[in-house]
């Protein structure tokens, strides 16, 4: 039997999901706020055309908790939240419609700041602005950061880099044989960072235009079909689209000694796959460890942009992946069990510190 909302909120702790639905511009709006023990909610909003309304609330309490983990392992003074906005990005998307969506937004009184996700841009959150505050990945000509996929992409290139040199005793990429799967804002970046070191990306993407994008850039990417890519004898597996490609039959095919990529939620569930991947000897980097990039990047606009110091900030993925790696061998844990381990507890140790218990 299927769990009601208030059921999945429960097991997941999450502490307020929001509905807001607009007739005149078509909105229909989730808004998660998993925990605010750090500070108030940060995540971004997603647009996609879910097949049901079900499949949107699961996706938005599944972001939610892992932008918390996200926030926490980072060392950030946030909380994590995400809003999934169901309908035709090409059909809905205007001026009315983002800042009906910022009202909603504003009316959460700063306890969810909202940013850039999939099929929404930094433009999108200008509208938004005109309507709340509270809002970041707003357009650089407005003071803010812009779009935060480069950073994302570097995050996950350094947090690849440290599963290298644990994997192969060397962080190098060149000679590498790298599977990215999404030729999105951020799998393209990174696969600009994988070709400069001398590795060598394989490619896989449902849009056309996005592998022509990658592959007049870099004549030596190997395009492979959708339906072969977990055949492919690789080194490094790259999830870089959405989630849940991470699981039981993609497993039991693969030929690859890491998994590193930008996507959320890679594990289709992680008390199964994360054991499996064990099992088989892949060496898997958790999703909201190594793509965090995004959200340091807007976090320091929170303070005032320096582009400096956000990249300073993300370089720190390295060794916080190295870190991860050591506590899972420690507590003989599977890799993503481990992150959330070392989110968790720098989540219980600020909360005592603020009550005083």
């Amino acid at each position: 039997m299927q769990q009601s909302v208030l059921e999945q909120m429960q097991s997941m702790g999450h502490e307020q999901v929001m509905f807001c639905t607009d007739p005149h511009t078509g909105l229909n709006a989730i808004i998660a706020i998993h925990n605010t023990t750090l500070g108030p909610s940060l995540g971004g909003t997603r647009l996609w055309n879910y097949n049901s309304h079900e499949d949107a609330i699961t996706d938005a309490l599944r972001l939610s908790r892992g932008m918390t983990y996200k926030s926490a392992i980072s060392g950030l003074n946030l909380g994590g939240g995400k809003a999934v906005l169901i309908g035709d990005a090409s059909k809905l998307k205007n001026e009315a419609y983002w800042r009906r969506y910022g009202r909603f937004v504003n009316n959460l009184g700063g306890k969810y700041i909202t940013a850039e996700d999939v099929n929404t841009s930094s433009k999108d959150m200008e509208y938004i602005a005109m309507e709340t505050k509270h809002v970041t990945g707003v357009p650089e000509y407005l003071g803010g950061s812009g779009d935060p996929s480069p950073v994302t992409a570097y995050g996950v290139y350094v947090g690849m880099k440290a599963a290298c040199k644990k994997v192969y005793g060397s962080d190098s990429l060149s000679g590498k044989r790298v599977l990215v799967q999404g030729a999105g804002n951020v799998g393209r970046t990174l696969i600009d960072h994988i070709v400069e070191e001398g590795g060598k990306v394989l490619l896989s993407d449902i849009n056309e235009n996005n592998i022509k994008l990658v592959t007049q850039k870099h004549s030596s990417v190997e395009v492979l079909n959708n339906n072969e890519i977990f055949n492919a004898d690789i080194d490094i597996y790259a999830p870089c689209a959405l989630g849940a490609s991470v699981n039981t039959d993609s497993i039991s095919k693969l030929k690859c000694a890491i998994i590193a990529g930008a996507a959320n939620n890679q594990l289709a569930d992680e008390n199964v796959h994360g054991p499996m991947l064990v099992e088989k000897g892949i060496t898997y980097v958790p999703d909201f460890l190594i793509n965090a990039g995004g959200i340091i990047n807007i976090s320091v606009e929170m303070e005032g942009y320096n582009r400096a110091r956000a990249i300073a900030i993300v370089d720190k993925i390295y060794g916080r992946t190295l870190e991860n790696f050591e506590l899972a061998a420690k507590e003989n844990i599977h890799n993503q069990l481990a992150a959330m381990r070392m989110a968790e507890k720098r989540i219980a140790d600020i909360a005592k510190v603020k009550t005083g218990l």
